[in-house]
């Protein structure tokens, strides 16, 4: 993986992937963080499944290739009332270290106060420590422990 040392010569162009051709654009950058994601098809398919749902697609684009990406969702629950649900985000891993994901982190919650919500929540796996360590300095704090069962 090739890591940046400082912000690259990108202007963000930030703006919601929502169309067909775009969202195939995005497949590439999306498998980097999702790799079972096995075609270009099936991740365009996912995608509109899941808009009918209110998920939504912001990108940083540089020309015609996406360089970062965020997916979510707001939810409503008893735990955290309306809040703002990030399923997805990566920036391309050349591109790391770079401030795009900055940006699009301060773009994602510029969104969820938008929309008002008063959280924004992400998972992440307990080994993604480089992961971590970026949402610690963008504010976020570790506050709970996701159990799960596969079960098909």
């Amino acid at each position: 993986m090739t890591q940046t040392n400082g912000p690259v010569e990108i202007a963000p162009d930030i703006h919601e992937v929502a169309s067909e051709p775009e969202v195939a654009a995005c497949y590439g950058l999306m498998r980097q963080l999702r790799p079972h994601l096995l075609s270009e098809p099936e991740f365009v398919e996912r995608w509109r499944r899941q808009t009918g749902a209110g998920y939504c697609l912001l990108a940083i684009w540089n020309g015609p290739r996406p360089v970062a990406l965020a997916g979510y969702r707001v939810q409503d629950n008893l735990m955290h009332g309306r809040h703002f649900y990030v399923d997805d985000l990566v920036t391309d891993e050349a591109l790391r270290g770079s401030g795009l994901g900055h940006a699009l982190m301060n773009r994602l919650k510029a969104e969820a106060r938008a929309l008002g919500c008063a959280k924004l929540l992400l998972d992440t796996p307990l080994s993604n420590r480089l992961g971590q360590r970026f949402y610690e300095r963008e504010g976020l704090s570790a506050t709970a422990l996701r159990f799960s069962i596969t079960l098909a």
